[in-house]
């Protein structure tokens, strides 16, 4: 992978969005969740007006998030999944309509979004692992269309304009379950499919694998320049980002990371505390790109980044 120069001009990092991803390191700003088990000892009444709580509080505090990344020249935030937490559980779960204050909390929502687009940051979610569009399980499928769904209608009111899911697993047939992923996107509502977005992995898709589907469906390509080293298919990390571009019809959305052992230690696939500066591909620079750093360290993270490449 081509490394980029430290202290690039400001008219190489012109048009570059750092985004900053779910949590916080340091700032007390935090997003609150429970677990389906926890749910289940309470009758229905109480189930919901504990939903209300933590949702009440997770809108406020995802204010708070966005009012952090301004003030802070950070220019993208990704959205905790859970925010409306086990809101799609078969037995536990519910409608935002059934909440308490349900019109409170809706309405903090679009404000965040009203914020977000006032300040231009960008929104958007990624779902976990479990989200897989190309399970050949039926139930599995409509799990995760429900799922996606359900991230669908938070990012109306949130200005979100990404879901992003990995291509799934390869079931002993990547091409068999590329098509099968291709079908299912016809299961999706038009403001479901309008914001999905596919990431390669470091373990099964490489943008090779994906970039045809990407181009037949008209799904953009959250190129991760991490995963691509740690699965290579013989492509270039320069004809991957030109290639992904085209893929988009708004801003590309990319992911960096870098290695908390290195390249060379024994599992480069982890990520580290903090990004290397020299992992940040030079194809990146000179164009409108939101890259969404994937550190442990989160927000100072992004501050030493910005500080490497002269933000």
């Amino acid at each position: 992978m081509a490394a980029a120069k430290i202290k690039p001009t400001p008219t190489a990092t012109a048009g570059l969005r750092l985004g900053l991803c779910c949590q916080f390191h340091e700032q007390p700003i935090k997003f609150r969740v429970t677990t389906a088990t926890a749910m289940q000892r309470l009758s229905r009444r109480q189930q919901l007006a504990r939903y209300a709580e933590l949702c009440a509080g997770n809108a406020a505090a995802l204010l708070a998030a966005l009012q952090f990344c301004a003030a802070h020249r950070v220019g993208s935030f990704r959205i905790l999944t859970p925010i409306f937490p086990v809101k799609t559980h078969p037995t536990v779960g519910y409608r935002v309509e059934e909440l308490p204050s349900a019109g409170e909390i809706i309405a903090q929502l679009q404000r965040c979004g009203e914020f977000a687009r006032a300040q231009g940051l960008r929104t958007g979610f990624h779902p976990d692992q479990f989200v897989v569009l190309n399970s050949p399980d039926e139930n599995i499928v409509a799990r995760s269309v429900a799922d996606l769904e359900s991230q669908a209608e938070l990012a109306e009111w949130t200005n979100a304009d990404t879901i992003n899911i990995h291509g799934g697993g390869a079931y002993g047939d990547k091409r068999t379950a590329l098509e099968r992923f291709a079908r299912n996107l016809n299961r999706l509502s038009a403001r479901a499919r309008a914001r999905l977005t596919v990431e390669n992995d470091d373990k099964t898709y490489t943008p090779a694998d994906l970039l045809p589907l990407c181009q037949a469906e008209g799904v953009p390509l959250v190129y991760d320049a991490h995963h691509h080293r740690c699965l290579p298919d013989g492509l270039t990390v320069e004809a991957v980002t030109e290639a992904a571009r085209k893929t988009w019809n708004r801003e590309p959305l990319f992911h960096l990371s870098s290695p908390i052992e290195g390249w060379t230690g024994p599992k480069p696939e982890r990520h580290h505390d903090y990004i290397n500066p020299k992992d940040f591909p030079a194809a990146w620079f000179g164009w409108p790109v939101t890259v969404e750093i994937e550190a442990k360290a989160k927000e100072l993270a992004i501050a030493r980044l910005q500080a490497d490449l002269n933000l």
